[in-house]
C-alpha cells in the first residue's frame, strides 16, 4: 500500500515526466512531497498561468507535461494555460487541489468543489477531459482516461481535481502505460485523392499545424515533390515546410506573403488543405476570387470541414501522416509513374532595405537580421502579437518543426513559458522566444524562472511602446487608437537585468549583431534582447476583415 500522491507521481515518471511546473499551496503539498520522493523536479514558476504554459511547451517536445495548481485561484489561474494548450493540441496534464473531500458541503477556504469554485466544470470547455477524483480507488481509471485523451486522436490538455485528503490515502499500487500506437484508420477516399491529383492542372497545398501534430513533415514534402505542388502555410502552420524549398510560397493569411496570395488567386483547381480549420486568421484576404474549383481537406476532426469555403470538398479523415503513407504505398503499386511538370516558381526574396543608425528599427528588418544569428535547428516560439506576424512573413524556416505559433486562442505572453518548458524537454537544442513589450508586461517575470534554472534561452522582445496589433487594427477600424499605447513604456533591458538575465537594448543592426553574438555565447542562463522597433511601421495583419 502506498499514498495516492506517490503512486500518481510514480506513474507520471514512468511515462517520461521529469519536471512538473507550478506554485505551491496547501492543497497540493502531498503532490510536492511525492515529486521529491520520485525525483521529479518541481519547477517553481512566478504565476500559475506561466506554469501551465511551461507544461504545454514541455508536452509539445516530450509527450506529456504536468502543471500543478492549488485549490481556488491556483486552479483558475491555470484555465488560460489550458485553453492555450488546447489550441496547440498540447498533451498537458493539469492537476489541481481541493481542501478536503470529506468536508465537502461545509464551508472551506478556497473550496474547489460544487459548493465553491467548481474547477472541474471550469476546465471542461478548455480541456479534452476534466474530472474530480473523489476517492483514491478512482485514480487508476481516471488517470488512464486522462492520459489516453491527452495523447491520442486530436490530442490536448486534460484536468484532474484531487482533494488533499484523497492524495494522502493509501491504496494498492498500480501501473499505467502510455497508449500504444493506436490502429490508425486509413481513409477510404485515397483512391479518389489519387485520381484528382493525377488530373489536377493547378493544385495548391495549404498546410496548418495539424501537419506538426501528426509529425508528417517528410510525407508532406514527398507529396509536394511527387506532384510538383506549390506549398503555402497558415500562420499557425508556419514551420511545417521549409521556406527555402523551391516549391515554398511562404505563408498565407495574417502575416502572409504577396507571392502566396498572388499564386492562390490564379485559378487553382485543387486546394489541398491539411490540418487546419481554415479560420479567419488563416483565410485573411481569401475573397471569392480565390475560391478553387474543389478542396481536398485532410484532417482528423470533421467539425470545421466545408464550413469556411463553399466549394465541393472531399474529406480525408484521419491522421495525416498515416494517410499520406498509405497514399505513397498506393502510388508505389502503380505501374505508371505520375509526376507533373515542375512549375516555374521564383525563389522567395524577402530581403528588405535596412534602417541603420536610427532610434527605431524596422521590425521586418530586425526579424531577418535575428534569423542570421540563430542556428538552423533553433526552436522558436512566437508569442501573440504583431512581432510574430512579421516573423511569419520574413523568418526563414530551414528545418520543419522549428517554429511554433498559435493563431487560434492567442494568449499574450504564453511564448515565454512555452520556451521555458520546451528547453527542459530538449536541453541540447537551441530555444528562443520572439515576444513583445505588451506580452512581457503580462508574463515577463517568468524570465526569472529561466534565470533560476540556468536555462540558456534567448528572449527577443520587440518594443514599440504599444499593443501594436490592436493599435493598428483600431486605427484602421476607427481612424484612431484607444488605450493601446503605453504612457509609461517598459524598459525591457532594465527589466531583464532586474530579474537576473543578461540584457541588451538594440537601436540598429550593429546592436542586434552584438547582442545575438553575446546571447549565443551565454550558456549559463537566459539572454534578453530588446529591439526598439518603429511604432509607425504597419504590420502585415490588416488584411483580416
Amino acid at each position: 500500500m502506498k499514498k495516492t500522491a506517490s503512486i500518481l507521481m510514480n506513474n507520471l515518471k514512468r511515462i517520461g515526466v521529469s519536471h512538473a511546473f507550478g506554485i505551491p499551496g496547501k492543497a497540493i503539498v502531498p503532490l510536492l512531497a511525492a515529486c521529491e520522493e520520485q525525483q521529479i523536479d518541481f519547477v517553481l514558476c512566478r504565476h500559475e498561468s506561466a506554469a501551465g504554459f511551461a507544461a504545454g511547451g514541455y508536452a509539445l517536445k516530450k509527450g506529456i507535461g504536468v502543471a500543478l495548481g492549488t485549490s481556488g485561484p491556483g486552479g483558475t489561474n491555470l484555465l488560460t494555460a489550458a485553453g492555450q494548450a488546447k489550441a496547440f493540441h498540447s498533451p498537458a496534464l493539469f492537476i489541481t487541489g481541493h481542501p478536503s473531500a470529506r468536508e465537502s458541503g461545509k464551508a472551506q477556504g478556497q473550496d474547489s468543489s460544487i459548493f465553491g469554485t467548481d474547477l472541474v466544470k471550469m476546465f471542461e470547455p478548455v480541456t479534452l477531459f476534466s474530472a474530480r477524483v473523489e476517492r483514491a480507488d478512482q485514480l487508476e481509471l481516471f488517470l488512464t482516461h486522462a492520459i489516453e485523451k491527452a495523447t491520442t486522436g486530436t490530442k490536448g490538455p486534460v484536468h484532474l481535481s484531487i482533494a488533499m485528503d484523497v492524495l494522502q490515502e493509501e491504496i494498492a499500487e498500480f501501473i499505467i502505460d502510455l497508449p500504444g500506437s493506436e490502429a490508425r484508420v486509413i481513409s477510404n477516399q485515397l483512391e479518389s485523392v489519387r485520381e484528382k491529383l493525377a488530373v489536377a492542372k493547378k493544385p495548391l497545398l495549404f498546410l496548418g499545424k495539424g501537419v506538426r501534430i501528426s509529425q508528417a513533415y517528410q510525407e508532406v514534402q514527398w507529396l509536394a515533390e511527387q506532384y510538383q505542388i506549390p506549398v503555402m502555410t497558415t500562420p499557425g502552420g508556419k514551420g511545417t515546410f521549409p521556406t527555402d524549398h523551391p516549391l515554398s510560397l511562404g505563408a498565407f493569411g495574417l502575416g502572409g506573403n504577396e507571392r502566396a496570395a498572388q499564386y492562390a488567386a490564379e485559378s487553382v483547381d485543387q486546394l489541398i488543405v491539411m490540418g487546419t480549420k481554415l479560420s479567419d486568421m488563416s483565410l485573411a484576404g481569401f475573397t471569392e476570387n480565390y475560391y478553387p474549383q474543389e478542396i481536398i481537406h485532410w484532417d482528423i476532426d470533421p467539425t470545421f470541414v466545408h464550413k469556411s469555403i463553399p466549394v465541393p470538398t472531399l474529406f480525408v479523415q484521419g491522421d495525416i501522416k498515416a494517410n499520406l503513407t498509405a497514399l505513397h504505398r498506393k502510388l508505389d503499386d502503380e505501374t505508371t509513374e505520375i509526376k507533373r511538370t515542375a512549375l516555374p516558381i521564383e525563389p522567395m526574396n524577402t530581403d528588405i532595405s535596412k534602417q541603420d543608425h536610427t532610434s527605431w528599427l524596422s521590425a521586418a528588418t530586425a526579424v531577418q537580421e535575428i534569423r542570421r544569428y540563430l542556428p538552423e535547428d533553433t526552436i522558436l516560439f512566437g508569442d501573440d502579437g504583431s512581432h510574430t506576424f512579421y516573423a511569419i512573413k520574413h523568418y526563414e524556416i530551414y528545418q520543419p518543426g522549428t517554429f511554433y505559433f498559435d493563431d487560434v486562442f492567442g494568449t499574450m505572453g504564453h511564448g515565454i513559458g512555452y520556451a521555458i518548458g520546451a528547453k527542459f524537454a530538449i536541453p541540447d537544442t537551441p530555444v528562443a522566444c520572439l515576444t513583445g513589450d505588451g506580452c512581457t508586461f503580462m508574463h515577463g517575470t517568468e524570465i526569472a524562472t529561466a534565470v533560476e534554472q540556468k536555462l540558456p534561452i534567448i528572449f527577443i522582445v520587440f518594443n514599440n511602446v504599444a499593443l501594436d496589433m490592436v493599435d493598428k487594427g483600431m486605427r484602421k477600424m476607427l481612424g484612431h487608437s484607444i488605450g493601446a499605447t503605453y504612457q509609461q513604456p517598459l524598459d525591457v533591458k532594465k527589466f531583464g537585468e532586474s530579474l537576473g538575465a543578461s540584457s541588451y537594448c538594440c537601436h540598429n543592426i550593429e546592436d542586434i549583431q552584438y547582442a545575438m553574438k553575446q546571447a549565443a555565447d551565454n550558456q549559463s542562463g537566459p539572454t534578453v534582447v530588446e529591439v526598439m522597433v518603429d511604432p509607425e511601421e504597419t504590420p502585415p495583419i490588416l488584411n483580416r476583415v
